[in-house]
């Protein structure tokens, strides 16, 4: 049975407004700073930022439906061997399973959520 669905839609350009260096320690998780720190494109580090706060809004949106007692350093979304996301969090029960797609051009990243029980 579907719990919950989200979607968020993040404009690249309003991120590099920002204050990075405060936005990323408030929204990446300590394995995804690792991978954020690794990567050497100024262009791909703009999108890998951007897809992971529009997939946390997302998750946010799925799970919470406006409780603000989570936060974004709950969920790391991390990347199997093939590419595909997949979110590790505290707020996972084993009856539940994730299902996550990010996506993002020049300008914009997307992600969509649906959370799924047995």
């Amino acid at each position: 049975m579907i719990q919950g669905i989200g979607i968020d839609l993040v404009e690249l350009s309003r991120i590099t407004s920002w204050t990075q260096d405060k936005f990323i320690e408030r929204i990446l998780s300590d394995d995804e700073k690792m991978i954020f720190d690794s990567i050497t494109s100024e262009d791909r580090k703009l999108t890998f930022i951007g897809g992971r706060f529009a997939a946390k809004e997302a998750l946010f949106k799925a799970f919470f439906e406006g409780d603000k007692t989570a936060n974004y350093k709950d969920f790391s979304i991390l990347n199997d061997l093939n590419g595909k996301p997949y979110v590790i969090s505290k707020h996972q029960s084993d009856k539940m399973t994730i299902h996550i797609s990010i996506t993002h051009t020049k300008d914009y990243a997307m992600a969509y959520v649906v959370i799924e029980t047995l």
